[in-house]
């Protein structure tokens, strides 16, 4: 997580971060509901890095009014190369992510599945109030389709919950750590695997799938979570009066959308 400056910065929806020394990343809420996600990553991140392949921030507490956390920096730039090599070194982080103990990372703050699919529903609801009503009359079918699978989708791993090439770094082309665990919750472990499998160029996407050893279920599932990523961006605008955030969601919302509500899956 380089390029921040002494300064607060960096573009995240809910936190700001400045660098410290070059040594440090310093992060406090943009909005109080983020910072019960910061003090969750404080508790949860010690535990959890131990059983990852990959570096990941482990933040402590530097001041608590106005909140204040503090990790040391993860080396790398945001991902931008998309080998195979790449693409295996993703799949097996993805692969240990999932396989730890949700029990366990519950205990240690990580929302439960209780509360993410409580919060799914909330969130799948509001799409349905304030983004449906924005589409064409012949695109509702397939997105209801869409709200409906999602909402069915099960939340049995602990997974990152915001995973795009933003959030995995890369060192001299090889990649070297992932970052911004303030979602991390009990889900839906398609969710981590949307971009990676969808998004992201097929020998990339190719090589995530035949590490992790994703089924064809999950490899469907990450689709639906892939379709859905657009619709934050069109909530994100309308929440902050920004027209042309809202104008570009829909864009993605639309591109990502099939045809017919058959297709969905």
């Amino acid at each position: 997580m380089t390029g921040l400056s002494e300064e607060w910065g960096g573009t995240g929806w809910d936190s700001q971060a400045r660098s410290v020394d070059g040594r440090w990343v310093e992060r406090r809420p943009r909005r109080p509901e983020v910072a019960a996600r910061l003090l969750m990553e404080t508790r949860l991140m010690p535990w959890l890095a131990q059983r990852l392949p990959l570096p990941v921030p482990i933040p402590h507490v530097l001041r608590q009014e106005p909140l204040v956390v503090r990790h040391e920096m993860v080396a790398g730039e945001p991902l931008a190369a998309f080998d195979a090599a790449g693409g295996r070194t993703l799949g097996a982080f993805l692969r240990a992510l999932h396989a730890t103990g949700p029990a366990q990372a519950v205990r240690r703050g990580a929302p439960s599945a209780r509360e993410a699919l409580r919060d799914r529903a909330a969130t799948l609801e509001d799409f349905g109030i304030r983004v449906m009503p924005l589409l064409p009359d012949d695109r509702r079918g397939a997105a209801w389709a869409l709200l409906v699978a999602v909402a069915a989708s099960p939340a049995d791993a602990l997974v990152h919950g915001d995973l795009g090439p933003e959030h995995v770094l890369a060192r001299n082309g090889v990649v070297s750590g992932v970052i911004d665990f303030g979602d991390a919750h009990v889900g839906d472990p398609a969710l981590d695997l949307a971009w990676a499998l969808h998004g992201a160029p097929p020998l990339f996407a190719r090589a995530v799938a035949a590490e992790y050893g994703a089924a064809p279920d999950l490899v469907e599932r990450a689709l639906l979570w892939h379709r859905l990523g657009p619709w934050h961006e069109v909530t994100y605008g309308l929440d902050t009066g920004d027209p042309d955030t809202v104008r570009s969601g829909l864009g993605g919302v639309l591109a990502r959308l099939p045809r017919r509500a058959c297709e969905t899956a």
